[in-house]
């Protein structure tokens, strides 16, 4: 779901080797992709460990950020799976689900200001 013009793409451990599939080829984006948590476990508890360790967290941050709004439609407002209705009835309901999770996500704040 990339539009080629991304200059930093963040992703879980299943999009490792990304940059060397063929269609990335002659791209510039940078790919920060998660290490596999076997593999996370298995950084040494050293000072060349840790900073690898930190990394790893940073990335998590990032990309927990970009998943709680998905959290929040499936969960709640129940968008578990799309029905066959159309791909102009399904866009209008993904558009207001994301409205309606905008909305959800900054609640506190708005009710603070009331």
């Amino acid at each position: 779901m990339l539009h080629g013009d991304e200059e930093v793409v963040y992703g879980d451990a299943g999009y490792q080797g990304i940059a060397k599939r063929p269609e990335m080829a002659g791209k510039s984006t940078e790919f920060r992709v998660a290490t596999r948590p076997g593999k996370r476990r298995a950084l040494p508890d050293t000072p060349d460990g840790s900073p690898q360790d930190l990394i790893e967290t940073a990335k998590a941050h990032v990309r927990a950020k970009v998943e709680h709004p998905f959290r929040v439609i499936k969960h709640q407002f129940g968008f578990q799976k799309t029905h066959l209705r159309g791909l102009a009835k399904n866009r209008f309901k993904i558009n207001v689900l994301a409205a309606l999770t905008n909305l959800f996500l900054a609640r506190r704040r708005l009710l603070a200001t009331a």
